[in-house]
This record gives C-alpha cells, structure tokens and sequence, in this order.
C-alpha cells in the first residue's frame, strides 16, 4: 500500500512528540506500507523544515533530511490536478493519482473537499492510526 504525507504532518512529528510521529513512525516500519513523494513534495519538505521560524537545529535537519532520503520511495508526477480551494496543495493529490496511492495523511481540513478527485482515503494521522489499530485487534 501506498501513502503520501502532506508537509504539516512531518513539521507536526518534528515539533512535538505526539500523533503525528507515532504515525509516521508506523509508515516508516510497516513492511506494508510505502511513503511516496514526487521531487516537488520533497523539496517543500526540505524547505519548510529549514524555516528560520521552526529553529530545528542543523543536526536535527541533517537527520530528518537523511531518514526521508531513505524512507521515501520518489515517483515521477506527470498528472496535474486543479483543486482551487488550495492550489499548493493540489501536487499531493497528483501524487496520489500518479502513485494510485491508498492514503493521504495530512491535519489540513482543505482536503476534505478532495475526497471526491483521488480513490485512496484522505485522513488525519489520529484517525490513519485508529483504523490501523482496528485491523490489527481484528
């Protein structure tokens, strides 16, 4: 299975331990499971990560950047998509559309809307996580 990760939930995981690690972390190890990004994707997480406003420290960047390298699997992204609500946005559904991706992590409620344009779920990593434990239990 297949999932992309919108940027607020990697600075979320970065910020504070909490939800958003403990699901990212679950992607990362899950054997089932694969992050795929476009280069475009990646390079916003790169960028937003090195924001003077976050103050993450250079080793702290310099690990993450490290772990993304060697978690994500990076696709090519020909698709484009026009979501009007957030035009930023819209390379995550592309994404989505051109990995036939299972899962959209994201905390941004602008998606909500986007549910109808791609077949794979759009949910918050709380949620991702309760499902998960679900099946497991099941």
């Amino acid at each position: 299975m297949k999932a992309v990760v919108d940027t607020n939930v990697l600075i979320s995981a970065l910020l504070k331990d909490g939800t958003p690690e403990r699901a990212l972390i679950k992607l990362i190890t899950a054997t089932e499971w694969q992050w795929v990004v476009s280069n475009e994707i990646l390079q916003e997480y790169f960028g937003v990560m090195a924001r003077p406003k976050f103050g993450f420290s250079d080793h702290l960047l310099q690990s993450w950047q490290e772990l993304l390298k060697q978690s994500v699997i990076i696709i090519e992204v020909t698709t484009t998509i026009d979501f009007p609500r957030d035009r930023k946005d819209a390379k995550f559904l592309a994404c989505m559309i051109a990995a036939n991706a299972d899962l959209l992590l994201t905390g941004d409620s602008d998606f909500s809307e986007a549910q109808a344009l791609v077949r794979g779920n759009i949910v918050t990593p709380q949620r991702w996580l309760e499902l998960n434990q679900q099946l497991e239990q099941e």
